[in-house]
């Protein structure tokens, strides 16, 4: 453990202000997501997804972020996991963007709701085989004796589904988070970071300066 406390990484980044972002938050986040991708940042997509059970204790996990529009933030699980019985009993979450190389985070806080099963269908039907397969083997969170079980379910599924015919399992499908928080860091100088917060009002988005 010796040397944490001198690990330090400094920041310097373009300034960031209420003034200078687009009003609309959605169009700000594909802005940042664009440069992210354009820097070649590993998996830009890759969010950590915090939930918690309906006592609020909290748990956090990587997913893939795999659309976004104005309705809303979609990502894909087993909704037998344990993400997805905590969304169903506590409906809300956070998800976090660290894109550390470009010393930014984006945090977005909402209620999260099931999207609908043509939607989850359609994405499936784009997934590789492989990742196809995957979503019928795996009782997602579940404890289990080995690894070996696994590769026997595998077995079975690629014998029962061939290549391009895998249905759409009924414990798979997509979330949908509906923002109501969204705010963007950009790490600065001594750490003087800026923090733009938008928040939904009935009036629409209202952006703010948050201290660092």
């Amino acid at each position: 453990m010796s040397g944490i406390e001198d690990l330090r990484q400094e920041y310097k980044g373009r300034f960031l202000d209420p003034e200078n972002v687009d009003p609309d938050p959605i169009k700000q986040f594909d802005t940042w997501f664009e440069e992210a991708k354009k820097a070649e940042l590993p998996e830009p997509n890759a969010m950590a997804l915090s939930t918690s059970d309906p006592e609020g204790h909290p748990s956090t996990r990587m997913v893939l972020l795999k659309a976004f529009d104005q309705r809303g933030f979609v990502f894909y699980t087993n909704y037998n996991s344990r993400k997805s019985f905590q969304l169903e009993e506590n409906p809300y979450a956070s998800a976090l963007f660290p894109w550390i190389i470009l010393g930014r985070q984006v945090n977005i806080e909402g209620k999260v709701e099931r999207i609908s099963k043509s939607q989850s269908l359609k994405y499936f039907s784009s997934r590789p085989y492989g990742s196809q397969i995957g979503a019928w083997i795996s009782d997602q969170s579940k404890v289990i004796s080995s690894r070996s079980l696994l590769e026997k379910k595998w077995n079975e599924m690629v014998t029962k589904f061939k290549e391009g015919k895998v249905p759409l399992p009924d414990s798979w499908g997509g979330y949908r988070i509906i923002p109501r928080r969204i705010e963007f860091w950009q790490g600065q100088e001594n750490r003087l970071h800026d923090r733009v917060l938008y928040s939904l009002h009935r009036e629409g988005w209202k952006r703010e300066r948050l201290a660092p």
